[in-house]
């Protein structure tokens, strides 16, 4: 196995006003996450986010304590969600337990000092594990969650292009977590737009993940100020980060599902300062 990771510093909002194309991509944009027998990872200066990607084909994947974290085990100080978004059911262990992680379904792991691994049941149709880890200042047990469990919000109409499904999955009204909240959003078929109107929290930054979008299809991932608005083009399985200060937000050329994970302060999914459409510049 393989372990690849890098280290992205937060960016001042006026700063982030003079990035041209290429710098944007490079700070905000995790173009791959899934490699056959690797776990790649960002360790984001954002809260201390980590956002990777873990895909076992013939192999099972140890997800290592990576040297900036400083300590024996990756959760150690840490808490960790985990989607299945690859094509079959995988196996998430952690410590001496095994948990069966079907497409769509996520695990919760408390911080603990213990070993956490992947592997894919079927090495033809493997498992995708889609992570975000935050830092966590107490221990809460590992929980398996499916969408059967989730709180699900239907928002939107298609006649707005934003029909969707939000299900709150690891989220405080689900089970308890330190600072970490992960939901997937599906988009119903005719409908591209998400989070619109835009909004900000400024007390919380967010990672978002885009599948289930064809490989010839793209999303056209809006972030920045209200008033100085930037778009980064993105792809099937790709995530973005997006700062305390910047909206986030997408159109697409086909419907998708996307999976979002916040870390900051507070805990309170409608902890939301909304702007208005006809505010964006």
């Amino acid at each position: 196995m393989k372990t690849n990771y890098e280290i992205r510093y937060s960016s001042h909002p006026e700063d982030a006003k003079h990035y041209d194309t290429s710098r944007l991509r490079k700070e905000f944009l995790i173009s791959t996450l899934f490699v056959d027998d690797e776990v790649n990872m960002v360790y984001s200066m954002y809260d201390r986010m980590v956002v990777g990607g873990a895909k076992p084909v013939a192999e099972t994947l140890l997800l290592e304590a990576i040297d900036p974290l400083k300590s024996d085990f990756f959760t150690t100080r840490r808490e960790l969600g985990i989607f299945n978004v690859g094509e079959g059911e995988g196996v998430v262990t952690v410590g001496d337990t095994q948990y069966v992680i079907g497409v769509k379904e996520a695990l919760y792991v408390g911080r603990g000092d213990r070993h956490v691994t992947f592997a894919s049941r079927d090495a033809s149709h493997p498992a995708m594990f889609y992570f975000n880890s935050t830092t966590a200042h107490t221990s809460y047990p590992c929980a398996k969650i499916t969408k059967a469990d989730a709180i699900v919000a239907h928002m939107g109409e298609l006649e707005m292009s934003n029909e969707r499904n939000i299900n709150k999955m690891l989220v405080s009204q689900v089970i308890p977590t330190c600072q970490l909240q992960m939901g997937m959003t599906e988009l119903m078929p005719g409908s591209v737009w998400n989070t619109m109107p835009a909004h900000v929290h400024s007390r919380r930054m967010e990672a978002y993940f885009y599948f289930e979008l064809p490989e010839d299809q793209a999303v056209c991932h809006f972030m920045g100020e209200i008033n100085e608005t930037r778009h980064i083009w993105m792809h099937n399985r790709q995530a973005v980060l997006s700062p305390e200060w910047s909206i986030h937000s997408a159109a697409a050329t086909h419907n998708y599902t996307f999976i979002w994970g916040m870390g900051g302060e507070n805990l309170d999914y409608g902890d939301q300062d909304f702007y208005a459409i006809t505010d964006i510049r």
